[in-house]
């Protein structure tokens, strides 16, 4: 277990290199012996950082849903992070070019909370009838930490992506918001466009078979703290594609037929 001054000293170096556009060395090699709880405690100092700072929560989001990355990780299980009020995007918003580090997007869907959930024995239903409404969303990727520590080679490991926030630094959201009985979740999906190349398709099945079961994951991880989502919170569900580099000049496009379509532009 890290110590108290080096779970404040990390969150403290996460937040420089937000705010410097700077990585950091990865964590896991600084701190070898990190576990799990290590990780969510530096998230959660750091996340206690931007609110004191005036930073209002609005939501939370949930990582590492898909198989493919889990494999890549070499873990079975979900990660999360938190959403900020300055991290909100509207479609079609053009990015500022000194927003972000390396950003990536993901195409997921968004549930909007009209009531809180907690507890241990939660499932799909539950999440379902707790939920407002669900629209299209495209999460915005950024790492604060080295992809690999350029003198061991070692990559990034799952309690440095925890720690960073579990990789998360913007949401875009638009599309069609629809009432979550009224959409067959399993078969949402999208085509998704980088300057008009098709890159990557996807359904929401991708996502633990059912988008809900990773907010019902969520939901139990949090109540084993003593949290709870609540009702007005967005919760991004979980990416159905693999990350696409979002490079300076980039317009990212998310077909969801039905359902909308949502963009956004990264400014040079």
């Amino acid at each position: 277990m890290l110590t108290a001054d080096q779970i404040a000293q990390a969150a403290e170096s996460l937040d420089t290199a937000e705010r410097t556009r700077i990585q950091i060395g990865i964590l896991s090699v600084q701190y070898p012996d990190i576990t799990m709880d290590d990780a969510y405690a530096i998230q959660a100092a750091w996340m206690a950082r931007k609110k004191a700072d005036g930073r209002v929560q609005t939501g939370w989001k949930i990582g590492l849903t898909s198989k493919a990355m889990q494999y890549a990780l070499n873990i079975d299980i979900p990660d999360s992070g938190v959403l900020l009020d300055d991290m909100m995007f509207e479609d079609g918003d053009v990015i500022p070019p000194d927003r972000f580090i390396q950003p990536r997007i993901e195409a997921e869907i968004a549930f909007v909370l009209k009531a809180p959930l907690s507890g241990p024995a939660l499932t799909v239903l539950d999440v379902l009838n707790a939920t407002d409404y669900v629209l299209p969303a495209l999460e915005i990727l950024d790492t604060r930490v080295l992809r690999a520590d350029p003198d061991t080679k070692a990559a990034r490991k799952i309690f440095d992506t925890i720690a960073d926030n579990a990789a998360n630094a913007g949401i875009v959201t638009g599309g069609r918001p629809m009432r979550p009985d009224a959409v067959d979740l399993r078969w949402m999906g999208a085509i998704v466009a980088r300057n008009a190349e098709v890159e990557e398709t996807g359904l929401a099945a991708g996502v633990l078979n059912h988008p809900a079961r990773g907010i019902v994951w969520l939901a139990q991880r949090l109540h084993a703290y003593g949290e709870s989502l609540q009702a007005g919170q967005v919760i991004l569900a979980g990416s159905f594609i693999r990350p696409i580099e979002a490079r300076p000049g980039d317009t990212i496009t998310a077909d969801y037929g039905p359902y909308g379509i949502i963009n956004c532009h990264f400014a040079r």
